[in-house]
């Protein structure tokens, strides 16, 4: 596999790895055939989430065992986190969310590489992914459009150097803002409804069925979402499990789960089952909530990397950089 850099993500190394597996045998000398026993063991860290998509589907109909692999899921509680514990080798991958911190940590010589895409936005309402407004401030007029949200309180899950702060940056791009015009609250998804409805911040950047909730509720409605294609989430490898056979063998399993959410696949009975047991939420909301879109090959989107990256940098979230903080 050949290893390629591109200027405008600094040190952000991507990994260009092949659509298909390199051969039919074993992987790292295992059996193929759907037998875990002497199978690869793959660690994978995750926040349980729909944007994932692909790994649930691939875990739960057998592709990991196709090719002869045996995937532990370990569930985390920020993607963001369980990055290092990939360049220290602890877990082989992360499929998570893409922050500040993974640029950082790369410029600073983490070992990490980026692999593939996950969910991204369809640009259009209703959406997986959208900036709620507090009817409060829709009510009183206060807020109209997006550009009314400056100086405003906004809440992000992890904060502005998260993924969600990257898909807010992008959101408030359209009129003009950036996330230095705002002020980014850390909220959990769980609590931004009520943080919404006490008055607390005066929008949310949300995933549903979060999103769902809030306005069954009738604590807030979206006022706009991101782009079409905006995406802050993929798959980071450890350095030294990317260049195993396993790990062509793990995106060609993932591959195969992507290629199951094109078209209908995406709101299917059969897939919105998988993925209520895999993330603890509940099929009726599933079945009301918008699905993401994902590339059926998962290739890196360089471009939303690049954007991505300047987004932190010109909010001062990267260090060792022009306007950077630290």
């Amino acid at each position: 596999m050949r290893r390629r850099q591109f200027s405008a993500l600094a040190v952000l190394t991507v990994l260009a790895l092949p659509t298909t597996a390199a051969c039919q045998g074993g992987v790292d000398g295992s059996a193929s055939d759907g037998n875990t026993a002497g199978a690869t063991t793959v660690k994978v860290a995750h926040v349980p989430s729909t944007l994932f998509a692909p790994l649930y589907l691939a875990e739960a109909k057998g592709y990991f065992e196709e090719q002869g692999l045996r995937v532990q899921l370990q569930k985390v509680q920020a993607g963001q986190d369980a990055v290092p514990l990939a360049g220290t080798g602890k877990v082989d991958a992360v499929v998570a969310g893409f922050s500040a911190g993974l640029f950082n940590g790369m410029e600073q010589g983490l070992k990490v590489d980026v692999v593939a895409s996950m969910g991204a936005s369809t640009g259009t309402q209703p959406s997986p992914t959208a900036l709620e407004v507090a009817r409060s401030a829709l009510d009183s007029g206060g807020v109209k459009r997006v550009a009314d949200l400056k100086g405003k309180r906004i809440a992000v899950a992890g904060g502005a150097g998260a993924a969600g702060g990257y898909q807010l940056a992008a959101t408030l791009r359209g009129e003009g803002l950036t996330l230095k015009d705002v002020t980014v609250v850390n909220v959990p998804m769980a609590d931004m409804g009520g943080a919404l409805a006490d008055g607390g911040v005066d929008a949310a950047l949300a995933p549903a069925p979060f999103t769902t909730a809030m306005e069954e509720r009738g604590v807030a409605s979206p006022l706009a979402v991101p782009p079409r294609g905006t995406s802050a989430t993929g798959v980071v490898f450890g350095t030294a499990f990317a260049h195993r056979p396993a790990a062509e063998k793990f995106l060609t399993a993932l591959r195969k789960g992507a290629a199951d959410l094109q078209g209908p696949g995406a709101t299917s009975e059969e897939n919105l089952t998988v993925l209520a047991r895999a993330t603890g939420q509940k099929l009726d909301v599933l079945r009301r909530t918008p699905p993401y879109q994902w590339d059926p090959q998962l290739t890196v989107d360089k471009q939303q990397l690049t954007a991505q990256r300047a987004a932190y940098q010109d909010a001062g979230l990267l260090k060792g950089g022009a306007g950077a903080q630290g």
